[in-house]
């Protein structure tokens, strides 16, 4: 493959890049939490859509905040319609974390927060979120052909927190529900108490 050498009025002249093409990406469904227990996608229910229709789904989720301070936002999947968020996972997870003070800085895996085949909450959060009224969390995470009954569910996301103690966490997971029964439901919790606000959409990507 022949390697192309760009100079500077070949860059000025490129007028688009890679990106998910227009009209591929569609709004599903969008959830805002009113001091709510959860929050749950499930395919067939209130105009939700989490089947073969679409081979990648997308959620967004943007200023989740928490009634209970130091409390973790998690999900979890459903093959049976939501009557249970109990899918065996094994997921990675590692944190870039820095704080206000400019004190302390990392990046690391985080051993507390992954699962090795364990049916629980997956947590989004590197650690607690703050309830503060200046405190939340945002993410996005990829779910891709949950509808099959082949192979395993694969889902990544990354989400960035200012967390309870005033540092900001940018943490990434990445893992697979072992399940060959179709995923037909996500929902989304704290560890403890309600979300008191934030919104959630989901997006189906088209095939191309």
């Amino acid at each position: 493959m022949a390697l192309v050498k760009y100079n500077n009025n070949s860059i000025s002249a490129v007028t688009s890049a890679a990106s998910i093409p227009s009209g591929a990406l569609v709004l599903i469904k969008t959830l805002t939490a009113s001091s709510s227990a959860t929050l749950s996608f499930v395919d067939g229910s209130s105009d939700v859509v989490l089947d073969n229709t679409y081979p990648i789904y997308k959620f967004q989720l943007i200023n989740i905040h928490i009634a209970s301070d130091t409390q973790k936002l998690q999900f979890n999947f459903s093959t049976d319609s939501g009557s249970n968020y109990n899918v065996a996972k094994t997921t990675t997870m590692f944190n870039a974390v820095h704080d206000e003070g400019d004190s302390f800085a990392s990046l690391a895996y985080d051993d507390g927060d992954d699962l090795a085949q364990g049916t629980g909450f997956q947590s989004m959060s590197g650690t607690g979120l703050g309830s503060g009224n200046d405190e939340s969390l945002s993410a996005e995470m990829f779910l891709f052909n949950p509808s099959s009954t082949t192979f395993v569910k694969h889902y990544l996301f990354r989400s960035v927190q200012n967390s309870a103690i005033n540092y900001v966490y940018d943490s990434y997971s990445g893992g697979y529900g072992n399940t060959t029964s179709a995923i037909d439901a996500v929902q989304f919790k704290a560890g403890s108490g309600n979300i008191d606000s934030g919104t959630i959409k989901l997006y189906g990507i088209k095939d191309s």
